[in-house]
């Protein structure tokens, strides 16, 4: 207890000597495991349950949105299904697909997309994001690039349609300088359609890609490529041995993400073929769309989009498997020794 000191009568100073101070008391915090705190609340929903009915919603829309459909997909690929009446067919919807030539320059097609959102706009990113990196200006060459990116598919697929019809920018450029026998029915013909589809998705989806590789070379520590110059390093030898090596975690990104788009290509060409002309420009996610919604094959419709999910999954599975660490294949280049 602490004493009070009385004024002495007839001042209003209290003697420093008269009081005494409390000394601070040391209080021992109760600490607990977190097993004991899991055995102190079990009697409610503690535990591992705890976070439970704050995953419940979430739970809730992936099953909804997509577990259900999935598994609706998959039952109804077993089915010769118009939208009013359906009959059991078992495996014949698959059979189908074999024989169907159509089927078939979709994957050709879908294949094709595949090849070139790789080596177009996957490469083109790698190669000016490091030739900008650097650059006095770069910044405002890299938002140049960037800015189709800004512009939705159907907007882009919209522009170039106007390019690329046979009356177009394109052909009108063309014969304007004297190339008159370079004009083309660009998405008339197969398969000059589909490259240049190509070529107009290179054009938007080039910026995404800058920018997540200007990311990366912004996060090279300085001294490996100042140890790297020590060395002699300059040139395709700096970019071989430790720009390339450094950047491996966002390239796995990248391809990972361009090869799931090109895979579900649909937008851009809808707008400018349709598919056409007679079907020779499809891919396997429009030609899922044309036979479910657009012919009432419902069930082929569900046969085409079971494959096309096995693609993507297996593809992306056997990707991330061979470049994520911790796989039998090597986890990366020797970033530390710069080979002669």
């Amino acid at each position: 207890m602490t004493e009070t000191a009385t004024p002495a009568s007839g001042h209003g100073a209290v003697r420093p000597d008269r009081v005494r101070r409390r000394m601070p008391v040391r209080r021992r915090v109760p600490v607990r495991t977190p097993h004991q705190a899991a055995q102190a609340g079990g009697g409610r929903l503690g535990g591992p349950f705890a976070a439970l009915p704050w995953a419940l919603p979430a739970f809730a829309f992936v099953g909804v949105l997509l577990v259900y459909p999935f598994l609706r997909s998959v039952y109804g690929s077993f089915f010769e299904d118009n939208g009013f009446t359906s009959r059991f067919t078992g495996l014949d919807n698959y059979a189908r697909l074999a024989d169907d030539p159509i089927f078939g320059r979709s994957l050709l097609n879908t294949l094709m997309w595949v090849a070139g959102t790789l080596l177009l706009p996957v490469l083109a990113g790698l190669l000016l994001a490091v030739a900008t990196h650097r650059m006095r200006f770069g910044g405002i060459v890299q938002l140049i690039i960037v800015l189709p990116f800004a512009i939705s598919s159907t907007a882009t697929a919209v522009l170039w349609n106007f390019m690329l019809t046979s009356d177009g920018t394109v052909n009108q450029v063309l014969r304007g300088i004297g190339l008159d026998g370079w004009t083309q029915t660009w998405l008339l013909e197969w398969p000059q359609n589909t490259l240049s589809m190509i070529v107009a998705s290179t054009w938007q989806a080039t910026g995404l890609n800058v920018v997540l590789f200007t990311i990366g070379l912004r996060a090279i520590p300085r001294e490996t490529v100042e140890a790297a110059a020590l060395d002699g390093a300059s040139g395709w030898r700096m970019f071989r041995h430790i720009t390339l090596p450094q950047l491996r975690a966002v390239t796995v990104v990248v391809v990972g993400m361009a090869i799931v788009n090109s895979l579900k290509a649909f937008d851009m060409i809808w707008i400018l073929t349709k598919g056409g002309p007679s079907r020779s420009s499809e891919t396997l996610a429009l030609s899922m769309y044309r036979e479910a919604f657009r012919l009432f094959h419902v069930g082929y419709g569900s046969a085409i989009a079971l494959v096309l999910t096995v693609i993507v999954v297996a593809s992306s599975w056997m990707y991330l498997r061979r470049q994520m660490p911790g796989t039998d294949t090597d986890s990366g280049a020797d970033t530390g020794t710069v080979k002669g």
